[in-house]
């Protein structure tokens, strides 16, 4: 008895350990040049030549306690209060006419839906994220297969396990990209999803990091840092820090406008609309609305960019 409380001791003090979210290798981006906003902005009017398609690839329902601050002035004026909101999980599909064809996210494998056990979703993680919930609309291996010239990668915007839960029929070569610092800046709560983040990465080619730079200060990422991903001013990754450390938005210059990706520095319409950051499943407030607020700078700027939140139209 005395042996299993020590046992028992010992393991809850090695969960809370610090540690970083996944021990998937990581290694600098074969992608992209440092670039700024003041470059982007020249661009970011003049039609492009990327083709976005967004896919809904599951329909979910979550407290909207996570996904909007309801203690934050806007939310208790509108006079929010907690309920099952629905979202969506979505996985989009960029063509670049030279440079190929990726995915920004992955959607929703039915393989992990079906079997989360094997794919390494944990029990705790199944309580905290209700896969029962999710209702798949296209599947991860459907949306592969509607890319006939096949996937030149994957961008993230981070890698929460419903941004990276169609990984399971992600093919072992494709190349993956995420923002810097995502994986390997530590916390407590990494050791909750730690094993859970890299029994989905297992198998998979290494996560190459954007090189986005690093406030000297803070020891985090520099807001709002720009990189060139295919050196032709076309598409651009945005440093978004805050609702993950590597948090990256994306803006893609289509024929018929800026598409800005926001993943979920903003989960919601609602949200974006009145400048309100997520709650309770962000993991840095106040860096996550400073990275929000230059979003929507960003935007009043250029008002034709049409925003897709991280979770909803």
């Amino acid at each position: 008895m005395a042996c299993a409380r020590w046992l028992a001791v010992i393991i809850i003090l090695t969960l809370c350990q610090a540690c970083s979210l996944s021990d998937h290798k990581v290694v600098p981006s074969s992608l992209g040049r440092p670039s700024s906003l003041a470059d982007m902005e020249t661009l970011i009017d003049v039609p492009g030549p990327i083709e976005v398609e967004t896919v809904n690839s599951a329909d979910w329902t979550v407290p909207l306690a996570g996904l909007l601050n309801l203690k934050s002035p806007a939310a208790q004026a509108a006079h929010l209060t907690d309920h099952p909101e629905p979202i969506h999980i979505f996985a989009h599909i960029v063509r670049h006419p030279q440079f190929g064809t990726y995915l920004v996210d992955t959607g929703v494998s039915q393989q992990l839906l079906d079997d989360p056990g094997s794919h390494g979703v944990s029990w705790l993680v199944r309580k905290v994220m209700p896969l029962g919930q999710i209702h798949i609309r296209s599947s991860t291996a459907q949306i592969l297969g509607s890319i006939a010239q096949g996937l030149g990668g994957i961008f993230f915007t981070h890698l929460h396990v419903d941004h990276i839960s169609g990984m399971p029929d992600i093919p072992g070569k494709v190349p993956l990209y995420v923002g810097r610092s995502e994986s390997t800046q530590t916390s407590l709560q990494n050791a909750f999803v730690r094993g859970t983040t890299s029994k989905l990465l297992q198998g998979k080619a290494d996560l190459q990091e954007w090189p986005f730079r690093v406030e000297d200060r803070q020891k985090g990422l520099v807001v709002g840092d720009v990189v060139d991903i295919f050196g032709d001013g076309s598409a651009f990754a945005i440093s978004v820090p805050g609702h993950t450390p590597g948090s990256t938005a994306y803006i893609l210059r289509t024929p018929k406008g800026p598409i800005l990706l926001t993943g979920d520095t903003c989960h919601t319409r609602w949200g974006w609309e009145h400048s309100v950051e997520p709650g309770s499943y962000t993991a840095d407030q106040p860096t996550n609305r400073k990275s929000l607020l230059l979003l929507e700078d960003l935007v009043q700027r250029h008002p034709t960019v049409d925003v897709r939140p991280g979770h909803q139209y």
